[in-house]
């Protein structure tokens, strides 16, 4: 039995003898989170320390996109978040259920930025980049990166200087399950890196830096909260629902790079997803933006 399983297991257990939840609580408390057990071992995520927000979201978002009931997804973003409190209080794991929200009523399609709006952004940072400021710099490559290769926030914070080979334009990334991955970018991806490891990292980097590609303000390893910080501000104007946070990027990557023809499995391989079927919900929101898009625009929709 793996720790996550196991974990459940002994939350049940404890809504049942410390806080005297209801048999039927606990069973529809259990259910959904022995689904979510199985959406993350099929991902390789067995272990607490390894969960975050993200693996929450996407699975709330393949349940959402089986055609499960506003009810029954809400109640299992309740599962989830009552959970990982407990996992944080009792110092088994983090509380990585906390932020996450339950779906509004309807079924919406998770937000993504069209290729114009992820231009707009581009302008915006590289003018800020061009003061020469060096959290400008970073800002800039951090949301190149994020764009370029589909990776997760929390991959995107472990980078180390040896994870990047700028020659081959590769990164070379540590996924879920201590899977390791490499992840190809582009030229505009390229020339932000280089600014930032030469003008930016080096006038921030402090004495704890390490070999931490990415770093906060005060110099050290960045953090997940900053980059979802960074996030949100590039994000503020772009429309659509949901969520305005590191993930659209990494939703926007495989959403554009399906819409303009790659291949399935390679984005399975980009993006380290363990099992085709989480990929393939891309396809589906490429196919429901072209229909949202003939409804609104076609005369005869």
């Amino acid at each position: 039995m793996s720790e996550l399983r196991d974990a459940v297991a002994d939350y049940a257990r404890a809504l049942d003898l410390e806080r005297g939840r209801s048999a039927h609580t606990i069973r529809a408390a259990r259910g959904d989170l022995d689904g979510f057990v199985a959406f993350a071992e099929a991902r390789g995520s067995d272990n607490l320390a390894d969960l975050d927000l993200e693996d929450f979201r996407d699975w709330l978002w393949a349940e959402s996109e089986a055609g499960l009931a506003s009810a029954t997804i809400a109640r299992r973003a309740s599962s989830a978040r009552g959970f990982t409190a407990w996992l944080r209080l009792t110092e088994r794991g983090p509380d990585a259920a906390r932020r996450l929200k339950s779906p509004k009523t309807g079924r919406t399609l998770p937000r993504m930025v069209s290729a114009g709006h992820m231009d707009d952004i581009f302008d915006e940072l590289r003018a800020r980049a061009a003061t020469g400021d060096p959290v400008a710099l970073r800002d800039l490559a951090i949301v190149e990166v994020l764009y370029a290769t589909g990776i997760r926030v929390s991959e995107l914070c472990s980078l180390d200087l040896d994870s990047l080979e700028l020659e081959r334009r590769m990164l070379r990334v540590i996924g879920k399950g201590n899977r390791e991955r490499v992840v190809p970018f582009g030229a505009p991806c390229a020339e932000a890196l280089v600014e930032w490891l030469a003008r930016g990292r080096r006038a921030i980097a402090s004495e704890s830096a390490g070999e931490a590609l990415f770093l906060g303000a005060r110099g050290r390893r960045i953090n997940a909260r900053t980059v979802y910080d960074l996030a949100r501000r590039q994000l503020e104007h772009s429309p659509g629902t949901g969520p305005a946070g590191p993930h659209t990027f990494r939703h926007t990557a495989a959403t554009h790079l399906l819409d303009g023809g790659a291949d399935l499995r390679g984005v399975q391989e980009l993006l380290g997803h363990a099992d085709l079927g989480t990929t393939q919900i891309y396809t589906h929101v490429s196919t429901e933006r072209l229909r949202e898009t003939y409804r609104q625009a076609h005369p005869r929709a």
